[in-house]
Order: structure tokens, then sequence, then C-alpha cells
């Protein structure tokens, strides 16, 4: 008996691993792609994440190369797991650094990032 206790406490334990593991919003595809070379400038950035977001809590910032800021509009928020944002002016041809953070619905914080590169 003690035995098929320790087993279905570890499995419970186990359970709310994963279930915490995946109270999370992660970045789940953006546009321009992780690590996609594009032909011409996107005029957004548009973040895809795995659970819906608190927008109040929520942002990008967007940075070339050589690590100046490129000015990136207020993020939008739609559907609730989208994160929209403007870009200020056409990128020039290089790599650029998206860098995000996000507050999920269930109040978990993630952050990263990932670059692309505009074609010449």
């Amino acid at each position: 008996m003690q035995h098929f206790l320790k087993l279905v406490l570890g499995i419970g334990f186990a359970c709310d691993l994963a279930t915490s593991a995946f109270a999370h919003a992660f970045l789940d595809h953006a546009t321009p792609g992780v690590g996609e070379t594009v032909q011409g400038a996107p005029s957004e950035l548009e973040l895809h994440f795995t659970q819906d977001l608190v927008p109040a809590f929520s942002g990008v910032s967007l940075k070339a190369e050589g690590g100046q800021a490129v000015p990136v509009g207020k993020p939008s928020f739609g559907p609730a797991n989208t994160l929209h944002a403007r870009i200020g002016h056409a990128l020039k041809p290089g790599t650029y650094v998206v860098n995000w953070h996000v507050v999920s619905v269930d109040t978990h914080h993630t952050q990263g990032s990932y670059k692309f590169t505009v074609a010449p």
C-alpha cells in the first residue's frame, strides 16, 4: 500500500510540473519569421503566442544589427494571443533583433528574442 501511495503522489507531482510548464505564453510563430530572410522591408511585426496575453504588461522592441533601437508603434492585440507592432520606418538591409516580453492571462511572465534579416 505504501508503494502504491508513493506512486500516486509521484504521478500527481509530475502532472503538476507538466501543467506548470505549459502555463506560460511562448512564441509560437512570427512574421517576419524566426531566422527568416525577407525580401523587402516588413511594415509590421506580428507575433503569435501559445496563450492569450494581458496587453497592459506585454510589449515588443526592435534593434538593428549594431544595437540601435528601431522605432515601433504601440502594440495592438488581436486575436487575444497575437501582438502586432507597426515598424516606424522602412528597414535597411541587415539583421534585426526582436525582443518581446508578455504576461499570459494566467499571470505568468515570459520573454525572448529572435533575429530576422532583410535581404539587400
